[in-house]
């Protein structure tokens, strides 16, 4: 039998270095630390961040298949401006997706879930009293992602989160005025699921997740500059 070099399961890294670019690339993204319309470099990003191009060359692949760079051969890649078009079909595919795992989840979650979604609602209030938007914009989407594991399709996660690219940036610009009411669509929600209450949930989930189509003219008129000429 050959002998192989293969580490035991319990050392194996899941997060990759490139998986670890892309999460702070994402995250500089969607606050806009890292400007629509902007130039980047895989070198100056390289070097910012201490790891070698590779991982920032595969990390900007990725980032550039959920729509946020624009790699162009032999030219700088450029950070893309936002499309309400864009925004507007992944709220649609997003609100399909969740709502059918929040429906299974009301027969799915358990007192110890329900615990759980509690301790995460307490957090979220702590970050509005600080106005903490980055973390209220981590918190809600811990929550949403918890719910939809709770229903055993935490699998729809990865889809949704490949949707909800486009919706990010615009959902962070809405903090600065939308925390409170994302908040109290975040109780409504979780009250109807404690209830077990299907039509409650889905009704909520619905009003909350479609927000973003009434909130987006009000985000393209004060942030004009981050938005597609011809959104304008």
């Amino acid at each position: 039998m050959n002998d192989l070099s293969i580490a035991p399961l319990s050392a194996i890294q899941t997060v990759t270095t490139t998986d670890q670019v892309f999460e702070s690339l994402y995250h500089a993204l969607i606050t806009f630390k890292l400007a629509p319309g902007t130039k980047v470099s895989e070198i100056e990003i390289a070097k910012a961040l201490g790891v070698s191009r590779q991982p920032v060359r595969d990390a900007f692949f990725r980032l550039s298949q959920v729509g946020f760079l624009l790699i162009r051969p032999q030219r700088a890649t450029l950070i893309t401006k936002i499309s309400s078009q864009a925004v507007l079909q992944a709220s649609f595919i997003r609100t399909a997706l969740e709502t059918a795992c929040f429906l299974d989840a009301v027969n799915t979650m358990t007192e110890d879930d329900f615990d759980e979604i509690r301790s995460l609602l307490a957090q979220q209030k702590t970050a509005i009293a600080a106005d903490e938007r980055s973390k209220f914009h981590e918190l809600d989407d811990r929550m949403h992602q918890r719910i939809c594991e709770m229903s055993g399709h935490g699998y729809a996660w990865a889809l949704i989160q490949e949707q909800k690219a486009h919706m990010d940036r615009v959902r962070f610009l809405s903090l600065s005025f939308g925390q409170q009411t994302a908040f109290d669509q975040h109780l409504s929600i979780t009250d109807a699921l404690f209830a077990r209450d299907a039509d409650a949930v889905q009704k909520h989930l619905e009003e909350h997740l479609g927000r973003i189509k009434y909130i987006l003219p009000q985000i393209r008129e004060e942030h004009p500059q981050y938005f597609e000429d011809s959104d304008t």
